[in-house]
């Protein structure tokens, strides 16, 4: 297992941690907040340290942490542990692994659990489900995880990851316990992007917890990218309106050819943000232009890939919206 890190969100983590030694541990957690601050690797060090500590009590110090010698620790990095399951999406080619992921979580997979929760955890009194994200499950598959969540299998905990908690059943959060994850600080955000990317300069490192607005995760997802000259070039289409369309062109120039997908992606992902940024500043008119270009920069960032807009022409387009902030 890759060694992950436990930074913010302490009074979600202190809560679990109560209940976990309070012997009366509610049998599902809805683990719930935006996406990239850390809920995800959080659910799998809490599925690590509970079946940990059913068996290996005595080999733990206080804390989260399971050193990699235990047998639990083994087990799940070998993806052996019979009392240990998670559902994700998968490859859409399970022959290629690293490309595109399948839209959900299906139905056959939640089913799968059912041939697990026949039979008594095999280690200890207790074995763990995590499902990331519960988001994104098929509507069928949420009917029958609910099935599972109203009569739970003895022993068997449910760490539930959600991005979106009020768009899922009532019934499947009337049966949950609530985690609330939040944003983290931009300093805490700095902390886990140095110690990711070692190698990355002081500016860009800030661009990047920018660009993360309290996501770690979201922060990550901009890395390599460079993102630093492109947040330059926001802003000097910001501060200037580019008259010449100079930067615009450039910029097209820069993010259009098809080489340059990922940045081009960051680019259309980044703008409306930036655009809402600058907004917060602004009153009158001004602010009303602003979120006047914000609402079209979402809606063209959106439209752009699923559509496979002209790249170069979609991220003139895009400039020229964050161009409107400019004072006249």
């Amino acid at each position: 297992m890759r060694p992950m890190r436990l930074i913010g969100n302490e009074p979600a983590r202190e809560a679990l941690a109560a209940a976990m030694a309070s012997g009366a541990l509610h049998h599902a957690w809805l683990i719930a907040g935006p996406e990239g601050v850390g809920k995800g690797s959080f659910a799998r060090i809490a599925a690590l340290r509970m079946l940990a500590e059913a068996v290996e009590l005595e080999k733990l110090s206080p804390g989260w942490d399971v050193p990699g010698g235990t047998r639990t620790a083994h087990l799940i990095e070998a993806g052996a542990h019979p009392d240990y399951r998670e559902l994700v999406r998968l490859p859409k080619d399970p022959d290629k692994p690293d490309e595109a992921l399948a839209r959900s979580i299906t139905i056959a997979q939640v089913r799968g659990l059912q041939a697990l929760f026949a039979t008594k955890p095999a280690l200890s009194g207790r074995r763990v489900i995590v499902i990331d994200a519960i988001d994104d499950l098929e509507r069928a598959g949420a009917n029958a995880l609910l099935k599972s969540l109203e009569e739970p299998p003895a022993g068997t905990i449910f760490l539930l990851v959600s991005h979106a908690p009020g768009r899922l059943l009532p019934t499947i959060r009337s049966r949950c316990r609530l985690l609330r994850f939040e944003p983290l600080a931009d300093a805490q955000v700095a902390q886990i992007v140095r110690a990711e990317l070692p190698d990355a300069t002081a500016g860009e490192i800030d661009a990047l917890v920018r660009a993360g607005e309290g996501s770690p995760g979201r922060a990550l997802h901009f890395g390599g990218l460079d993102i630093a000259a492109l947040e330059a070039e926001m802003a000097a289409l910001a501060e200037t309106g580019d008259p010449s369309n100079a930067i615009r062109g450039r910029l097209a120039k820069l993010l259009g050819p098809k080489a340059a997908q990922p940045r081009y992606e960051a680019f259309l992902e980044r703008a409306p943000s930036f655009i809402a940024e600058r907004a917060k500043g602004l009153s009158g008119e001004a602010l009303r232009t602003a979120l006047d270009a914000y609402a079209a920069a979402r809606e063209l960032g959106g439209a752009a890939i699923g559509l496979s807009l002209d790249a170069g022409a979609t991220v003139f387009e895009m400039s020229g919206l964050i161009a409107r902030l400019a004072r006249r």
